[in-house]
C-alpha cells in the first residue's frame, strides 16, 4: 500500500535533509489492512463533512429569506461550491500539490498558505466547539432567560451527577470522540460517516413526515413566499443569512485527505457532485418542511422547536427520536472535522517535519491538546453562536469562497480559460460583499442591543 503524504512536499523539507518523497510506499502502513478508500466511502465523508450543524440553521434562512429566495439561495450555494472546489482541485493538480495549502502556497507563497490554514483552524475550531455545546445541550439541556429546557437524559433519568452537562460532555469526549480521532487515515471515518449521514436523513423524514400530517388536518398555514422588508435595516439584515450557507457547505478543507486515500484520485470530482447532489437535496428537504411546520415561530436552531407539543400523537417520542439522533449525528461528524483541523494546525506548528500519521508522538500530542482546547471552550462559553456567524463571515467564507477564485485570478500556472476568470470574478465579488455585508449587520445588531441594555 502507498500513502500520499498529508502536506506538500515544498514545505516538508528540512533545510539540512533531501526533499522528502511524495510517495511513503517505504513505510509501514498506518493502518493495517486498509487499502485505497472506495467511491462510496469518499461520498459518505464527504457528506459528513458538509452536513454538520449548519442544516438545523437554514429553517431560519428560509424564515428570514422567504421561502422562494431561501431554496434559490441554498441551490445557489451547492452550485458555487462545487465551482470552488473545481478550482482547488484543477490548481492543486497543475502544480502537483497534494494539499489546498500547498495549491494556495504555490501561488501566494508561505503567507498566502499560512494565512488559509489559519482560516481552517479557526472555522474548524469554531465548528467543534459549537458541535460539542449543541451535544450538551441535547443530552443535559440548556438554561437561557432564567429557563431551564431539560436534555434527554434529565427528562429520561432525573437530575444526577452523571447526567449534568459537563459530566455527559466529559462521558462523550472520553469514551466516543476520543477513539474516533485516534484514526489517522479519514477513510477509517467510512463508517460513521455513513451513518450521520444517514441520521441527519432521518430527522428529514420526520420533519417532512409531521409537516405533511398537518397540512392534512389542516394546522399549518402557507409559509411566507418572499422575505419581510419593511425598511432598510431589515434589507441589509437579509445578508446575514449568508455566513449560515457559507459554513453550511463548507468542506474544502477535507477535498484533499479524502482524495490522497482514493483507489482511483480521477473519480475526485464525480465524488464532490454526488456529495453535494445529496446534502443539497437533504438540506433542500429541511428547510422547506422545517419552514412550512414552524412557519415564523421557526428559531433560530430548529432542533429547539422539537421541545414542546406537535400537536400528534406520540409527539414526545418524535421530539425525542429527533434530538437523539441529532446528537449521535454531530457526534459522527466530530472526528471528520477533527481530522482536518489537526493536519491543518500541524502544518502550521511543524511545516518542515515529516507528515503527522507517522509520528505518533506529535499526533497523540496534537489531538490532545486541541480536543482539550474544544471542551475547555465548550463548557466556560456561555454562548459563541454570534462568534460564530462572525467566524462563518470571516474564516468559512475566506476558504470556500474567496481563496479558490484568487488561485484563478492568480493563474500562476497559466491554466485558467476566460470562463473561469469570469466565474472567480463573481464568486469573489459576491464571497466579499457579502462578508463585509454581514459583519455590518453583525456588529450594528450588537452595538444596538446593548444600547437598549
Amino acid at each position: 500500500m502507498t500513502i500520499l503524504v498529508s502536506a506538500d512536499r515544498k514545505y516538508r523539507r528540512s533545510p539540512k535533509k533531501p526533499l522528502l518523497p511524495e510517495k511513503w510506499g517505504h513505510q509501514e502502513p498506518v493502518e493495517v489492512g486498509l487499502d485505497g478508500a472506495s467511491f462510496s466511502g469518499a461520498v459518505f465523508n464527504l457528506s459528513s463533512t458538509i452536513v454538520g450543524a449548519g442544516i438545523m440553521a437554514l429553517p431560519a434562512v428560509v424564515k428570514q429569506l422567504g421561502l422562494i429566495p431561501g431554496l434559490i439561495l441554498i441551490m445557489l450555494g451547492s452550485t458555487l461550491t462545487e465551482l470552488s472546489i473545481d478550482f482547488i482541485l484543477k490548481f492543486s493538480r497543475a502544480s502537483k500539490s497534494v494539499t489546498y495549502a500547498g495549491a494556495v502556497g504555490e501561488s501566494f507563497g508561505s503567507a498566502g498558505r499560512t494565512l488559509l490554514q489559519v482560516c481552517i483552524v479557526v472555522n474548524n475550531l469554531g465548528m467543534l466547539v459549537v458541535y460539542l455545546i449543541i451535544i450538551g445541550d441535547v443530552l443535559s439541556g440548556t438554561s437561557a432567560n432564567n429557563i431551564h429546557h431539560k436534555g434527554v437524559m434529565e427528562e429520561w433519568f432525573g437530575q444526577h451527577w452523571w447526567t449534568s452537562r459537563i459530566s455527559l460532555m466529559l462521558l462523550t469526549t472520553l469514551f466516543i470522540f476520543a477513539p474516533l480521532i485516534s484514526f489517522k487515515r479519514v477513510d477509517s471515518l467510512r463508517y460513521t460517516s455513513a451513518l450521520s449521514v444517514a441520521l441527519a436523513i432521518v430527522f428529514v423524514a420526520i420533519t417532512a413526515g409531521v409537516a405533511i400530517a398537518k397540512l392534512m388536518d389542516g394546522s399549518i398555514v402557507m409559509p411566507r413566499l418572499l422575505p419581510k422588508v419593511i425598511d432598510q435595516a431589515s434589507f441589509w439584515q437579509l445578508f446575514t443569512t449568508v455566513p449560515v450557507l457559507v459554513t453550511a457547505y463548507i468542506c474544502h478543507h477535507n477535498v484533499h485527505p479524502i482524495e490522497n486515500e482514493l483507489k482511483d484520485p480521477t473519480q475526485m470530482k464525480s465524488i464532490v457532485r454526488t456529495s453535494l447532489t445529496i446534502c443539497s437535496t437533504v438540506y433542500i428537504a429541511t428547510s422547506f418542511f422545517g419552514f412550512l411546520l414552524f412557519g415564523d415561530q421557526t428559531l433560530d436552531d430548529v432542533l429547539a422547536n422539537f421541545d414542546g407539543d406537535l400537536g400528534l400523537p406520540f409527539s414526545s417520542l418524535l421530539d425525542d427520536v429527533v434530538r437523539v439522533s441529532y446528537g449521535i449525528h454531530l457526534m459522527l461528524v466530530f472526528p471528520i472535522v477533527f481530522f482536518s483541523l489537526r493536519l491543518n494546525v500541524d502544518g502550521l506548528l511543524f511545516p518542515y517535519a515529516i507528515p503527522i500519521a507517522f509520528d505518533n508522538r506529535r499526533f497523540f500530542s496534537i489531538t490532545i491538546a486541541l480536543m482539550s482546547f474544544i471542551f475547555i471552550g465548550a463548557n466556560f462559553v456561555p454562548s459563541i453562536w454570534d462568534a460564530f456567524q462572525l467566524t462563518g463571515a470571516t474564516a468559512a467564507i475566506s476558504v470556500g469562497f474567496i481563496f479558490p477564485p484568487a488561485l484563478v485570478l492568480r493563474d500562476t500556472c497559466g491554466i485558467a480559460s476566460k470562463k473561469d476568470r469570469l466565474i472567480a470574478w463573481i464568486m469573489f465579488l459576491l464571497a466579499v460583499f457579502s462578508s463585509i455585508v454581514a459583519i455590518s449587520c453583525d456588529i450594528y445588531s450588537s452595538y444596538m442591543i446593548e444600547k437598549h441594555t
